[in-house]
């Protein structure tokens, strides 16, 4: 396994899935368009699944016990995860308010 480039995927999805969400929150509250918020909400999901398989193999390759070496890109990479995960989970709530406010006007 080439420790770099699992990092690097895992940034690039997480990332992709942060994304993802802002546009999808942008959509909702510009358009209206619940369709199209939820739809890249789902492409968001899709993305940070596969940045957690990501992190699921680097945790599955070190096996505790600190075979993987930890370097700052490697936290950079975990907080870009949690943020995305943290995001998306806020980004659904925020969406369903956009929703609920739509309906009442």
């Amino acid at each position: 396994m080439d420790l770099e480039n699992e990092v690097m995927e895992l940034i690039t999805n997480a990332g992709y899935a942060r994304s993802l969400v802002f546009q999808a929150i942008a959509v909702a509250r510009e358009n209206n368009d619940f369709a199209e918020a939820e739809s890249l909400m789902q492409q968001a999901q899709d993305a940070l699944s596969i940045a957690h398989h990501t992190q699921t193999r680097l945790i599955e390759m070190d096996e505790g016990t600190g075979k993987v070496p930890v370097h700052i890109i490697m936290v950079h990479a975990q907080d870009h995860l949690m943020n995305a995960i943290m995001l998306t989970e806020l980004g659904r709530e925020i969406i369903m308010l956009h929703k609920k406010v739509a309906e009442k006007n």
